[in-house]
């Protein structure tokens, strides 16, 4: 498949969903976030995700929210669907209504909970390709779906010239770079692992897809330039301090993507609340969350006083 790989490398946000005061879902809300993330320089969204709560919506809902995603975009970022389902047949439906809505790849888990072979994943995965022309990319996240990609089964599925990439969301960058080298230069292997997102590009990964992005969108921007310019030692830096605030993050006993939508409250972004049983920031979580939102933001500030986040 002949597809322009640099539309996909840099910043890609795995974006939180987005809901009115009644619980269903806001294409308005996402819009504006949408917008705003463009605004910070990403290079892509990834919609419809562990942070996008795709898997908890139905498949008309995660329909809406796509085509406001891809409205609000035009075209200035790429736009990957998730449409990974527990069955073939949502998923199939979700695939070919991304490539009619006009997204830019389609991205799927494997089929969880009921404990699949590598080739009953592989079967999942080649339907959805044969039912739109959409470039693929794997996502591989095993501590969610508990299914670990092979070597093997990478190497069989990547013959399809549909598969242009995985996500690599394992947090073991041996594994992220045992990926690229089997798949070759051409192959697009994404980090999912923020707190790895250095280490990542370091071992091979083109590009990085990630939830805390949305947060602190600038921080990234800035970490993929430094690295892109060598300037590695500084890179370091602002991944250590980066994994200060993740950490800070992790200290909140509930899912970062809700964590995230507090953050994106404060910074003036309201997505409405989270679709249950997903559990909500508690008032006495409010004042860790301002307090992470602090530093994010003061660092944010420095950065953009010693070398710039947005427009480097």
């Amino acid at each position: 498949m002949n597809v322009e790989a640099s539309k996909f490398r840099g910043i890609i946000v795995a974006t939180n969903s987005c809901y009115d005061a009644d619980g269903e879902v806001s294409p308005a809300a996402l819009k504006r976030l949408v917008r705003f993330l463009i605004g910070k320089g990403v290079r892509g969204i990834y919609l419809g995700g562990s942070t996008g709560e795709g898997l908890l919506q139905s498949v008309e809902e995660r329909k809406r929210m796509l085509e406001a995603a891809i409205e609000e975009c035009k075209g200035e970022i790429a736009v990957i669907a998730h449409i990974g389902a527990i069955n073939t047949r949502d998923s199939i439906e979700l695939a070919k209504h991304a490539e009619q809505a006009g997204a830019d790849a389609i991205s799927a888990v494997p089929p969880f909970y009921y404990g699949h072979s590598q080739q009953a994943v592989k079967k999942h995965w080649t339907a959805i390709m044969d039912s739109a022309r959409l470039p693929f990319i794997i996502y591989h996240i095993p501590s969610t779906t508990g299914f670990r990609l092979s070597a093997s089964l990478l190497r069989e599925i990547i013959e399809n010239p549909q598969v242009i990439g995985v996500k690599a969301s394992s947090g073991n960058t041996y594994e992220l770079e045992r990926f690229k080298e089997i798949g070759g230069p051409d192959f697009l292997v994404f980090n999912g692992s923020d707190e790895q997102y250095l280490a990542g590009r370091v071992m091979g990964a083109d590009a990085g897809i990630g939830g805390t992005y949305g947060a602190m969108p600038e921080l990234f921007v800035r970490l993929e330039r430094l690295y892109a310019a060598g300037r590695l030692g500084e890179a370091q830096k602002l991944q250590t301090e980066i994994n200060g605030i993740i950490s800070d993050m992790l200290s909140i006993p509930i899912h970062f993507g809700v964590i995230e939508g507090a953050f994106l409250r404060l910074r003036g972004l309201d997505c409405g609340s989270v679709r249950p049983p997903m559990e909500e920031v508690s008032d006495g979580m409010r004042s860790q969350v301002a307090e992470i939102h602090d530093k994010i933001m003061r660092l944010v500030a420095e950065n953009e006083r010693t070398g710039g986040t947005t427009a480097e």
